[in-house]
């Protein structure tokens, strides 16, 4: 199903090196990077961005490190970080980025399985190498981005870089943008990791596609807030700023969101739906809080949303200026992603005049695959299909719910070293995705779950967990839950589910009624919760039984919960 899509004009490029060096011509001067702490390379404008990739690349070249060879990249987010990739790309290696929250027996064996012979990588994981150097047997060159100095075990970034006499893009490699560019390590469903093969046509095809549907400018700040490794960061959150001349600043934390999207008045922060919904949670609290706030906002908000209807889009910005300045007062977009955005937590962001829009896609579409626009979206939608992006619905049930397929010029070149699972995962030229949904009349997608977490009812009907698990996480009392398929006593497949309390609200609730927080009251309070949402349910899906953990869940890097861990 087609959709006429808005589309913006923008800059044709078929690799990552053109894009940069593109960028670089036509910026010069301007702000391209900052990090809010301080590393030994802080800050650059696009010239020296252009400087230090060039510097940096012929250092490689002269470690006698040829093209195609496979490095590995390791550290926090960080110019120093960008810096790297993009000098990667540029002088055709092959980079893999590795996670920093891995185990070191993790981060080890991604090392190894990606045949690197180079790694860069910050201090915190200087102990890491030393302490494995011998098991590395493949690695020629360990590179510090923090050491100022050279030894016998570790070479310095910063010198490598200012040890060169600047260059011109003369002595640039040709790039074949349908060559491996990246290997992306993914977790599996049974937790092994697999390598996603990404080409620089990959990424290309996507940045162009997602700048046509979203348009970013120069005068845009972006505050970089996850962890910069994964795809949906590096693609949406590093080169799709530097693709449209705008600026990257580095946040210093999560705890620091707040303080660091006002020092650099952000105007586009990405994030997953965990993020947001903490952001969301905090401001309600205030406002419900204050007699006077908790009467006049939901009045505000509806007047607002009328006016809005007639055109008149700055009244929000301005009645809520107080809320926007909480947040630097220059915000345009917050786009989020990863898993599913709560569309209550949307529809309240917009309420105060925030541009909340989300997309989808996954680390083997580079990342994206649909997106919703400004002035064209639905909250309970993953967006449209990019203008490259074809999508159908396959062996769709009787609500026209099936698995997603996807193809264009953004689909990986495959799991590496992997054909058996590479084959798994085409229908001759269609990517299947893992993912259930269906496309309404409007041409947007809508998502309905994994297809690996659908839980089958003794009726034979298909149950979604994800469906449940968002009513559940509208209780005040759960901070998180987990729902899937359990056997009874009959060997019968019933809806159990898993729940973390959410720890504060309990807290209140013992203020406020004078009474001591125990188990029985816990479980008291959250068995309600279940009938609560048990009401709004069909009867297949019903959750039967319920536990309650006492440790939040192992989460993946954009928070989703890592399920085949939970028994």
């Amino acid at each position: 199903m087609k959709h006429k899509l808005k589309l913006h004009k923008v800059p044709k490029i078929e690799s990552i090196q053109e894009m940069v060096f593109n960028s670089a011509e036509v910026y010069k001067e301007k702000l391209a990077m900052e990090d809010l702490q301080e590393y030994p390379i802080k800050k650059v404008t696009y010239s020296e961005l252009k400087e230090n990739i060039i510097k940096f690349g012929k250092a490689l070249k002269n470690l006698n490190l040829p093209e195609r060879t496979h490095i590995s990249l390791i550290a926090e987010n960080r110019v120093q970080w960008s810096i790297s990739y993009l000098t990667l790309m540029s002088f055709n290696y092959v980079i893999v980025p590795i996670d920093k929250n891995l185990t070191e027996s993790e981060i080890l064996n991604i090392v190894h399985e990606s045949d690197s012979e180079a790694i860069i990588f910050s201090e915190n994981f200087s102990n890491v190498f030393a302490e494995n150097k011998s098991l590395l047997k493949r690695i020629k060159y360990f590179i510090n981005m923090d050491k100022e100095s050279e030894s016998d075990d570790f070479l310095s970034m910063k010198k490598l870089i200012d040890k060169q006499e600047i260059g011109d893009t003369t002595i640039l490699p040709k790039i074949n943008p349908n060559d491996l560019a990246e290997i992306i390590f993914t977790s599996g469903s049974l937790g092994r990791a697999k390598g996603v093969m990404l080409s620089q046509k990959n990424l290309a095809t996507n940045l162009m596609d997602m700048v046509s549907m979203l348009m970013m400018y120069p005068t845009d700040r972006f505050l970089s807030v996850l962890p910069i490794h994964h795809t949906y960061e590096c693609t949406c959150g590093m080169l799709c700023p530097i693709y449209s001349g705008s600026s990257i600043h580095y946040a210093r934390s999560l705890k620091t969101v707040a303080e660091d999207m006002q020092k650099v008045k952000a105007t586009i922060v990405l994030g997953v739906p965990l993020l947001f919904d903490k952001m969301f949670k905090k401001v309600m609290k205030a406002i419900n809080d204050d007699k006077k706030k908790s009467f006049l906002v939901p009045k505000l908000i509806k007047l607002t949303n009328v006016t809005q209807k007639l055109g008149i889009k700055d009244l929000k910005k301005k009645i809520f200026k107080e809320l926007q300045e909480k947040f630097g007062g220059a915000i345009r977009i917050f786009i989020v992603g990863g898993a599913a955005a709560d569309p209550i937590v949307a529809e309240g962001l917009q309420g105060f005049g925030f541009a909340f829009l989300q997309g989808y896609g996954l680390t083997e579409t580079s990342p994206i695959l649909t997106v919703n626009q400004i002035d064209n979206f639905k909250n309970d939608a993953a967006g449209l299909p990019l203008p490259s992006v074809e999508l159908k619905i396959v062996n769709p049930d009787e609500n026209g719910i099936g698995e997603i397929y996807a193809k264009g010029d953004n689909v990986m070149l495959g799991y590496y070293k992997n054909e058996e699972q590479t084959k798994e995962t085409f229908d001759e030229s269609w990517f299947k995705t893992g993912d259930l949904g269906y496309i309404d009349k409007d041409g947007f997608l809508h998502i309905a779950g994994r297809k690996k977490n659908v839980i089958i009812s003794k009726s034979g009907k298909n149950v979604f967990p994800e469906e449940i698990e968002d009513q559940l996480n509208h209780s005040p009392y759960i901070q998180e839950s987990l729902v899937y398929g359990e056997k009874n006593d009959k060997h019968d497949e019933i809806i159990a589910a898993q729940i973390v309390v959410d720890a504060e609200a309990f807290l209140l609730l013992s203020q406020e009624k004078d009474i001591k927080i125990n188990d029985d009251l816990v479980h008291d309070t959250i068995s309600q919760e279940i009938d609560r949402v048990n009401k709004n349910l069909t009867s297949y899906k019903k959750i039967v039984r319920f536990y309650i953990r006492e440790h939040e869940f192992e989460k993946t890097t954009t928070q989703k919960i890592k399920r085949y861990l939970v028994s």
